[in-house]
């Protein structure tokens, strides 16, 4: 089999331990870096991978979130190649708007959104200050991305604060969930699931690194809901955030496709196995 690895960073952990594990195997794993595809060439031309033999590859793994990757992705489907995940999927889960409306939509446990078209405008409003004295509330991006806006904000002085450093940021805002301060970090890769604990972003302090958990320790219901996520934003490799909201109850804070699942030994073998089974059924 060929399997294409769509990404900047081939050696990133997950992709760098699959790739070997697949080519113990006797298979050949290429790289394709969305960043340096389409310099050249016309529009939709797709660029030949690094170490590419002929013809396209049995399946490509899409581990980049960028206009251009997903555009790649996006002309690799159009002819007929399976992509793991899909470019339509990635790009839902990178419009926190769009992500909340289809899991509410579906029954999942998520933090009801509200949707703001920049934070200034938001912040200088009357319905701001109605929702401040609600209580605290989460402010983020509406465009997930690296480095982009994660805060609690507890009052209007912390409102000024972030409106004037990201005045002309598309937010939205969702109501705080009080919970014990760290994050579960659930990973799906096909039928396999991971686990960890680690700080929230939104806890005072340095997160620090995730500590590994066993998926049978979960509380009930939870590997399922992993999987229920799965289905409804057809992902085959995933992560998704829950914070205990009291009496192992789940309540879901985001949803992001082909995260690293960083720390999980048994990961790039799942990443192997999937890839190969989707080589193998095609589109």
């Amino acid at each position: 089999m060929r399997i294409c690895l769509i990404t900047p960073e081939p050696g990133h952990p997950l992709l760098a331990g699959a790739a070997e594990l697949l080519r113990g195997a006797g298979h050949r794993v290429e790289t394709l870096d969305p960043g340096a595809a389409g310099g050249a060439g016309e529009p939709g031309e797709v660029p030949a991978p690094r170490g590419s033999g002929p013809g396209p590859a049995d399946v490509y793994l899409l581990k980049a979130r960028t206009p251009r990757a997903l555009g790649l992705a996006r002309e690799l489907e159009r002819r007929g190649a399976p992509v793991v995940n899909s470019a339509a999927a990635t790009a839902l889960c990178q419009d926190r708007t769009a992500m909340a409306e289809l899991a509410l939509r579906a029954g999942l446990p998520f933090a009801g959104t509200r949707t703001h078209g920049s934070l200034a405008a938001w912040a200088a409003s009357a319905g701001a200050r109605q929702e401040l004295d609600a209580g605290p509330v989460v402010v983020k991006s509406r465009h997930s991305r690296r480095d982009d806006l994660v805060a609690r904000v507890d009052g209007p002085a912390r409102l000024r604060e972030l409106a004037a450093a990201w005045p002309q940021e598309p937010v939205v805002v969702q109501d705080f969930a009080p919970n014990s301060g760290w994050d579960h970090k659930l990973w799906a890769i096909g039928d396999r699931v991971f686990a960890a604990l680690r700080r929230s972003e939104l806890a005072p302090g340095d997160r620090g690194p995730a500590q590994p958990l066993d998926p049978a320790g979960l509380p009930a219901g939870w590997e399922r809901l992993v999987r229920r996520v799965g289905e409804v934003f057809a992902l085959d490799v995933y992560g998704v955030d829950v914070i205990d909201a009291g009496d192992g109850s789940p309540f879901i804070v985001d949803v992001n496709a082909f995260p690293g699942i960083r720390g999980q030994a048994a990961a790039p073998r799942a990443l192997a196995d999937l890839a190969l089974a989707r080589a193998g059924r095609g589109s």
